[in-house]
This record gives structure tokens, sequence and C-alpha cells, in this order.
């Protein structure tokens, strides 16, 4: 017995495909609506610890997300000039039987997760938006922008950090601005380059790269934010470059291979948590849509994915729809979720201010703990 047997999910990336995939194979009619008209997600690379491998094992996409992917188990520190200053063990937050890191490129694990819940059953409404939606104490009434109607027990957003579906159930909660902007970069692995390693005391907040595969990396540099969106294709590869310039050793290497606007994208941190129930009656938000946070300690994709299995995990076992399963999820998310989100900004906030004596080392390690603990 499950306590759904029809669900809608609105937005087709990372937390909405693994959430189909998780209640499908289980026999929940599941529909996938995505504004775009596929599941092309942009960006270069993305870097996952072990409590989102953890999720991704669940669904069924990591034997083959690992094939294509670099896994590490340790994070290195390095100078602007290049030299090495220290090389540390990173916490298997997802279990002892799987890498404390994966790098991936991240349009290839959307394709994965995409074709996960296809093959679990979801039926994909692709170039379509949900118009409105009505809900009773047994149902959501949908009117989608092409003008088709369904019903359905339950209506999912995951649909990211600038959710219409938050809007639409009248969640007054934005995303706000940290401050910085990252550029990043696809390109070529250095054969040196077999981990993360980060640059703090340069003329960029952070410097890093992260490896995505035998012959893939990507790499980014933490500016103050500005205006970099009317940049011309070639302004941008000029931008990157010119920034790179103050960084060494593998920065090198990397340097070279900026030429390509086409594998650069720049975008600004933001942070977003709502502070309270993320569903309203049989309507609720997971994922960026709920909670959101800057990368610093790379848990964004952890936290989304995670919201994922516990809402599958509720539904799937429960018998009736209620509050009170709404709750439970709440639960065990809301403080989860928020003390990630504040982690991030805590970190974020000491390299806004330039503060050389912050504990990162005691911050890192209590985050570790708590997400080294299943959701």
């Amino acid at each position: 017995m499950t306590s759904v047997h029809s669900v809608l999910v609105v937005g087709g990336g990372f937390a909405g495909c693994a959430l189909a995939t998780l209640l499908g194979r289980d026999g929940v009619a599941v529909e996938i609506v995505e504004r775009k008209p596929d599941f092309t997600v942009y960006g270069s690379g993305i870097t996952l610890q072990g409590a989102a491998l953890r999720v991704l094992r669940e669904v069924g996409v990591w034997d083959e997300l690992r094939q294509y992917g670099y896994d590490f188990d340790s994070l290195g520190i390095r100078s602007a000039d290049g030299q090495l200053l220290a090389e540390l063990p990173d916490a298997r937050s997802g279990g002892p039987d799987l890498p404390a890191t994966l790098g991936a490129y991240r349009p290839k694990l959307a394709e994965l997760l995409a074709n996960a819940a296809v093959a679990a059953g979801a039926k994909v409404r692709l170039g379509t938006s949900v118009e409105s939606f009505t809900q009773d104490t047994d149902g959501v009434d949908v009117v989608f922008s092409d003008g088709d109607t369904g019903r359905y027990d339950l209506l999912v957003g995951a649909d990211g950090v600038r959710s219409q579906t938050r809007r639409q159930l009248g969640i007054d909660v934005t995303p706000q601005p940290v401050g910085m902007g990252i550029w990043r970069v696809h390109a070529t692995r250095p054969a040196e380059v077999t981990r993360t390693d980060l640059v703090y005391n340069g003329p960029c907040y952070i410097a890093g790269y992260c490896p995505t595969g035998p012959d893939t990396l990507y790499a980014y540099l933490v500016e103050k934010s500005r205006d970099r969106f009317s940049d011309t294709p070639e302004q941008r590869v000029a931008a990157m470059r010119e920034l790179s310039e103050a960084y060494h050793g593998p920065w090198d290497a990397i340097r070279e291979d900026i030429t390509d606007p086409d594998r650069i994208n720049y975008t600004h941190f933001e942070s977003l948590i709502i502070d309270g129930p993320w569903n309203r009656g049989r309507a609720m938000v997971i994922g960026d849509a709920a909670h959101a946070c800057p990368p610093t300690l790379a848990l964004g994709a952890a936290m989304a994915l995670e919201d994922a299995s516990v809402l599958a995990e509720l539904l799937l076992t429960r018998d009736v729809l209620d509050q009170n399963l709404f709750d439970a999820f709440g639960e065990r998310r809301f403080d989860r979720a928020k003390t990630v989100v504040n982690g991030s900004m805590q970190l974020a906030q000491w390299l806004l201010d330039g503060k050389t004596d912050a504990d990162v080392p005691g911050l890192m390690g209590g985050i570790n703990a708590l997400i080294s603990q299943p959701a």
C-alpha cells in the first residue's frame, strides 16, 4: 500500500527525475512536466560528495555515472603560485563502499537521471509548464500551458531556485544574492590533476578545479559579483583567462584551454531557505525550490537528491497522504538542509570578509559528520 497512486513532478532536474524514478519503479503513475524542450542542463562540471552518491546508487545510476566521472578521496590546498600546501583526506560521507567525491560532467548526470525516470515509466511533458492548479482534500487539478488538464494525488515542485510552483503556492521566499559570482569552464584535464585543489590566497575568493572524467575537468574562479551577462563571447574568454593569470601549477595548463566561450558560463551565488512547511495541502516544493546555497561546500545537489529519496520513502511506505506525512518529511529534511545552507553561507561570508583565522576545518567537520548519517 502506498499513500499516492499518481504524482505530477514539476521540473526535470536532478531532484525531479530522482523522485520520478523512485516512485515509478514501485508502480506509482508519475508525470514530469518540464518547461524546456528537452532535459538539457547548462553548466560544466559538478562535484558530488558521498551523500549525493548514496542517493544516486539508490536511484540506480551510480554504476554508469562512475564510468564517466572521476572519483577521489582527498582535497588539496594550494598557494596561488601552484605550491601544494596540504593534501587532506576527505570524509566518505556516503559510506565506506563509496568514494568521498566524484567529479562529473553535469549534462551527463542529467541525461542519466532523465533516462532512469523514463525507464521507470514516467510520462514526460516537455516544453510545457503548469499554468495553474487547484486542490481539494483528495487531489490536485492542474491546467497546463498547452491547455491540457490532469488530476493527481500530489504535485511536487522541483523546479529550481526561481520556482514557479513556490510562487503559485503563495510561499513568499525569494533567492537572495550572496555577493559572489563564479566562472566555470569545462576543459582538458592535466595528468597531475587527480582531485579537487583549492586556492584561497589569490585575487579571487576561490580558484579551484575538479576532474570530471579520464580526460576532462571543470575549473572555476569565484569573484565579487558583477554584471558579466552582457559580455560578448570573446569578452567571456578574455575575462576568465585574465582572472586565471594569477594562478599557476595546474592552472597554467588549464588556462591554455580556456578558448571556447561555449564551454564557459558565469552565474551569481544565491541563497534561499523556506523556514516552515514546504507544502500547502497536497502540493509542495523540494530541492532548490525549497533551499539553495552557494556551492562553497559542494552540497546543493546532495540536499536536493536527499529530498527526493526521503519523500519517495514516505510516500511508498505510508498508507495516507496527510499533513502527518508532510510533517514527518519536514522533521527529516528541514534542519539538515538549513544546516547545510547556513554552513555554506558562513564559509562564503568568511571569504567575503577576508577572515583568515576562521575555523573552516571545524565547520566542514561538523557538516561532514551530519551528512555521513543517512537522511
